[in-house]
């Protein structure tokens, strides 16, 4: 069972991170799954796809968790019955959840150097012209857009922009932390970020600042 890694970021919050190592029938061996569910991994035309699909499910089950107790709703966002709130993340061969109290998000990438010919899209790029290395800089740029990422899945506005509406604080990458805002129309909510990097990938999850 290669569970990766478990954080817990707070008495209420905690993080798990799955290395997919295993096959789709060794994973899908004890999981029921809904007949959503089910539809929705048949028609998945990428092995990897769905062996993510199915390591998420091995995360859940950890806090006690089933696909029966996963719904999502009319933005595209997973919620858990109950009271406690979820976010996802896939990425290649790692998947992510992060289940707390309040709302959440989570995002793990691969870190590769497209991102520096579309950073333009998602950050004001002059914001990093003093970055000279170029590892340093898609690196940078990699926990930015999995901080932007964690924002949107949980803010969960559909016509929110990476590039207007949300702001991530700048920070050095001997750091682990960062805050961030979402600004869209009448409403403004800050977060605090934490990001992580190994086996190069980045993670990042964010919850919503105590701070008012």
């Amino acid at each position: 069972m290669p569970l990766y890694k478990t954080i817990t970021v707070n008495p209420n919050t905690k993080v798990f991170i799955w290395k997919i190592e295993e096959s789709f029938e060794t994973l899908s061996a004890v999981i029921d799954l809904t007949q959503n569910c089910t539809n929705r991994v048949l028609n998945m035309k990428s092995d990897l796809h769905r062996r993510g699909f199915m390591s998420i499910r091995h995360l859940m089950a950890l806090e006690g968790f089933t696909d029966h107790d996963l719904y999502y709703d009319e933005n595209g966002k997973p919620h858990l019955t109950g009271d406690k709130h979820i976010s996802i993340t896939h990425s290649y061969n790692f998947s992510a959840i992060i289940i707390s109290d309040t709302e959440v998000g989570i995002d793990i990438e691969m870190q590769r150097t497209k991102i520096l010919r579309i950073a333009h899209k998602f950050t004001p790029v002059e914001e990093y012209r003093t970055i000279a290395n170029e590892d340093a800089m898609m690196r940078k740029l990699t926990i930015v857009w999995c901080a932007k990422e964690s924002l949107y899945k949980s803010f969960a506005e559909k016509g929110v922009s990476f590039l207007e509406n949300i702001y991530v604080e700048d920070f050095r990458l001997d750091e682990t932390k960062t805050t961030a805002t979402v600004t869209y129309e009448d409403k403004q909510v800050q977060y605090d970020v934490d990001f992580l990097e190994f086996e190069e990938f980045t993670c990042a999850y964010a919850l919503i600042s105590e701070e008012k």
